[in-house]
């Protein structure tokens, strides 16, 4: 049996965000396991999705764009519904479950009424990121565990390895020179106990 299509929600309200723009709220207590709502929208290619947005500027993010699987876009833009308007969280209340070809948020833990409601984009990184894509894609969710940004992984690999490396770099150097002072230092003494 088809799941009949969730366009509202009882669960939830749409208010002015601390996060970005709107938000989603709890207008109720929202029990672990629940399914809040259905993410709504036009579904399209991603070739359309590309196409959509190319003249869209590169250094702003927001689009309404949900990646159901390598065929569909989900476009919340246009015929979408509040569920569009659930801000990232890297410790979200709620998570996307995509099921036949939809998408539906859950909530992961019970959520107090006039809870902001959150989940995790987990926006993939990609070879063509701009170097200052993390800018881009900058958090301000708030959470303590927030990573800073919305893209998956936080780091992107190769930076993480240089960084490392740098590190080690600099910490080698620190060894050379803390040494070297170690050995003027150390003939500095011996000069001195000669002189006396």
């Amino acid at each position: 049996m088809a799941i009949p299509l969730m366009r509202t929600s009882p669960w939830i309200q749409v208010r002015n965000s601390k996060i970005h723009g709107k938000g989603i709220f709890a207008a109720k207590r929202i029990p672990k396991g629940t399914r809040i709502i259905e993410y709504i929208g036009e579904r399209i290619s991603h070739q359309e999705a590309d196409a959509r947005y190319a003249d869209h500027d590169p250094n702003d993010n927001h689009t309404f764009l949900f990646i159901v699987d390598r065929k569909t876009v989900i476009d919340g833009g246009r015929k979408g519904n509040a569920a569009r308007y659930i801000n990232h969280s890297c410790d979200g209340n709620c998570e996307s479950a995509i099921a036949e070809r939809r998408v539906f948020i859950d909530a992961v833990r019970d959520i107090p009424k006039g809870e902001e409601l959150g989940y995790d984009y987990e926006i993939g990184r990609d070879k063509n990121d701009p170097p200052n894509v993390d800018e881009i894609y900058a958090c301000r969710c708030g959470s303590p565990k927030c990573r800073g940004t919305m893209l998956w992984p936080a780091k992107r690999p190769a930076q993480k390895k240089k960084a490392k490396a740098k590190k080690a770099k600099a910490k080698k150097s620190q060894t050379k020179t803390k040494k070297a002072k170690q050995k003027v230092a150390a003939k500095s003494t011996k000069r001195v106990a000669r002189r006396r």
